[in-house]
């Protein structure tokens, strides 16, 4: 099936750039461009595309408003390409929570797009992800049940979507949740304004994770995207260790690198898998079952990408599949 894209920036270069990536997928088709928020509004009534390609600054009407009409009036997917500065990447998760399929960083010349798919991988799973309509209401907040296990640990991985549902899922824990680390595959300059995001709208303290850090109660952690691997080591005291070495399941970080660490320290854990593009993270939520933790997948109906949390269901590493809005209160029983 053709995917039909609206290239939306006020750069004619940028967009020849973009035109360029989604080019090296035959099943993707440029319909068309917009340089502005009124153009694009003009062409999507026109054309109807499957997916919108949006840029964050654009004269007039920001894409960030832009967004806000198009999830409100006219929801379809919508994929953000932004500058890497510390003013895009906070505006591009803002984006995210808003209901934007996914993010890539802009790139700086024809020789970076040259071998990069990665864009084209992106806008074809939004092409056949179900349509959404802008974010849900959070959640109540959980409560942590009595006789709650002191020193518990909560392992969560996403991907694609997992801004959104990251939001609910961790607005929906209590300040003294028990000590919980994050993997969210997004870009390096992205994951200090997302745990800043998170840290303003949930209840627990949220931080980027610091190798070396000890992990405490009502604390959240959030690996550092870029060069590093997250992973939990030391079982009387578990402490963060970031390190480099090559991507594990086609990610660094890796959630299987996440939840391998957190099976083998013995410790009573809760592992959860939630949406994103491809099988990161399925193996070693297996582990973590295999080593007697609890383990929880999002469905199918709640995912943007029913990818991840499907590979682990198939290798039976999910212990109960549930929608996005029961999760947080299910942690938390598990938990305790």
């Amino acid at each position: 099936m053709m995917t039909r894209v609206l290239v939306v920036d006020d750069s004619a270069t940028m967009r020849g750039l973009v035109r360029m990536m989604l080019a090296k997928d035959p099943e993707i088709t440029v319909i068309g461009e917009a340089g502005d928020a009124q153009e694009a509004r003009a062409k999507i009534k026109a054309l109807n595309p499957d997916v919108v390609t949006l840029d964050i600054e654009m004269p007039g009407m920001n894409g960030l408003d832009f967004l806000d009409k198009i999830m409100a009036l006219r929801p379809m997917p919508v994929v953000i390409v932004s500058t890497l500065t510390e003013k895009g990447a906070s505006a591009t998760v803002r984006a995210l929570a808003a209901g934007a399929f996914d993010c890539f960083p802009k790139p700086a010349s024809i020789a970076a797009v040259r071998d990069d798919a990665t864009l084209a991988r992106i806008v074809r799973a939004a092409g056949r992800s179900p349509v959404r309509r802008g974010p849900v209401a959070a959640p109540a907040i959980a409560a942590l049940a009595r006789g709650g296990t002191p020193g518990g640990l909560i392992a969560i991985g996403a991907s694609t979507g997992g801004v959104e549902t990251l939001l609910r899922v961790i607005g929906g824990f209590p300040a003294d949740c028990p000590p919980t680390v994050i993997v969210q595959h997004m870009p390096a300059l992205f994951t200090a304004s997302f745990a800043d995001r998170l840290n303003r709208f949930c209840p627990p303290q949220v931080e980027e994770a610091r190798s070396g850090t000890i992990l405490k109660p009502g604390h959240v952690y959030l690996a550092p995207g870029g060069e590093q691997h997250m992973e939990v080591v030391g079982a009387t005291m578990p402490r963060i260790r970031l390190y480099e070495g090559p991507t594990v399941s086609g990610h660094r970080p890796s959630v299987d690198v996440l939840f391998r660490s957190v099976a083998r320290l013995g410790r009573p854990a809760v592992g959860v898998l939630l949406t994103g593009m491809g099988a990161d993270g399925a193996a070693g939520l297996l582990e973590m079952r295999q080593a007697g933790a609890r383990t929880i997948g999002q469905d199918e109906a709640t995912s943007v990408v029913y990818g991840m949390p499907a590979v682990a269901h198939s290798l039976g590493a999910v212990e109960r599949q549930l929608p996005v809005q029961r999760i947080a209160a299910s942690v938390m029983e598990m938990a305790a």
